[in-house]
């Protein structure tokens, strides 16, 4: 694969965070940070990978911030039997770090619908969030593309302790616009797979192409639970349209609809998101998209080739290249969600000098300014997001991810 290659603290009300009346002190010398992923599934790639870097993070910490020992706990927040993340398996790994009265933060969750449910238990419990990989636009802001009542929803303490070290998908959205119009196309039909995350995708980047002069011909679900595409294949051919974009799970036979989109527009380029951007997808071998479409698949990512973003980003993949780690683009956002947490700890504690409090930490995140790290410097806005705005794009080669450019959104 090609990628291989200190604000002060503010106060609770000025950051947009608090903390609720319980266990916000942490008694010991033990901090725990909670990582919830899917492990089983195409996911589990990324998930993986994610899990690897936070890892590399810690190790290069020494697993501590001064007199503090911090202690990971991996679960995995999908199902044998479902094949991807689980709304219930999700409900139990939130609910597991807020038991534990040694729960400093939990990073988490990889998919935006797994977020939807664990934000509200661990906001009602003042425990930190970041989230390596979620996207959806709602989780943090009510700008197009997100539901009614979201996020407020989220967030019943009325506090935000959610934060993203990734661009939602307002900047993706754009970016793939961007990316469309520069390969040419004039017509593009959307299919999504029901899902939270496909759904979000779908409808931000419809609501994104409205002003422009890219025509958005349809969004239309697919059933992720199908066997063969070929009829609905030849619907979207019959439409006229040159741009085809997937919104999908890589798990929701994402790679079969793909080829056979691919077979029914033989003219047409087929594009991707960033749940898409990994080698189940890519890779015949794992049950990706065959080799021979190769040349007509692009997708998008926020992993940047690393001298888009600097030595920092080069330091990185060299190091986590030593170590043997999944060698898939979120590597380096679980790098980076670890390695923030861990500044925001030492921040709250001076140094792990003082005691530890979780609204503290909280706060340390939400008063994050101009960092300079392995994805690009950012802030951390009110209200979760980073201000990261750029998003890679990317080709398909020999069933690997190729960097194609970097897309200013």
């Amino acid at each position: 694969m090609a990628l291989a290659a200190s604000a002060a603290l503010t106060t609770l009300a000025g950051c947009g965070a608090g903390s609720p009346a319980v266990a916000n002190r942490i008694a010991g010398d033990r901090l725990t940070v909670y990582e919830s992923a899917p492990l089983h599934g195409a996911s589990r790639v990324s998930a993986q990978a994610v899990i690897a870097g936070a890892q590399l993070a810690l190790e290069q910490a020494r697993n501590a911030v001064g007199r503090y020992h911090i202690a990971v706990k991996v679960l995995d927040d999908s199902t044998a039997q479902r094949g991807q993340w689980d709304p219930g398996q999700t409900t139990l790994n939130a609910h597991a770090a807020v038991a534990d009265k040694t729960t400093i933060a939990y990073i988490g969750d990889l998919n935006s619908g797994a977020s939807a449910i664990s934000i509200p238990i661990l906001n009602r419990a003042g425990i930190a969030q970041i989230t390596p990989a979620s996207t959806a636009v709602g989780l943090t802001s009510d700008a197009p593309g997100a539901a009614p009542g979201e996020p407020a929803k989220y967030y019943p303490s009325g506090r935000r302790t959610y934060v993203r070290v990734v661009p939602n998908d307002t900047v993706q959205a754009a970016a793939m616009v961007e990316l469309q119009l520069q390969r040419g196309c004039r017509k593009t039909y959307v299919l999504d797979d029901g899902e939270f995350d496909g759904e979000d995708t779908a409808t931000t980047f419809e609501l994104t192409a409205r002003p422009t002069r890219l025509q958005v011909i349809a969004v239309q679900a697919f059933d992720p639970t199908a066997t063969d595409y070929s009829s609905l294949a030849s619907s979207v051919a019959e439409t006229g349209a040159d741009c085809v974009l997937i919104s999908a799970l890589a798990e929701n036979h994402a790679a079969l609809l793909t080829a056979q989109i691919a077979a029914a527009l033989p003219k047409a380029t087929i594009f991707g998101f960033a749940q898409l951007a990994q080698t189940t997808f890519t890779d015949p071998a794992k049950g990706g998209i065959p080799l021979q479409i190769d040349p007509r698949v692009l997708l998008t990512s926020p992993t940047l080739a690393p001298g888009a973003t600097g030595r920092a980003a080069q330091a990185f993949w060299a190091a986590y290249g030593r170590r043997g780690g999944p060698l898939e683009p979120t590597a380096i956002f679980g790098y980076e969600a670890m390695k923030l947490l861990l500044d925001a700890i030492g921040r709250a504690t001076g140094g792990g000098r003082r005691g530890a409090q979780r609204s503290k930490v909280i706060a340390a995140l939400f008063a994050t300014r101009d960092r300079h790290s392995s994805v690009g410097t950012y802030s951390i806005e009110p209200g979760g997001d980073t201000t990261l705005s750029r998003y890679g794009a990317y080709r398909v080669r020999a069933g690997r991810l190729v960097f194609w450019g970097a897309i200013d959104a």
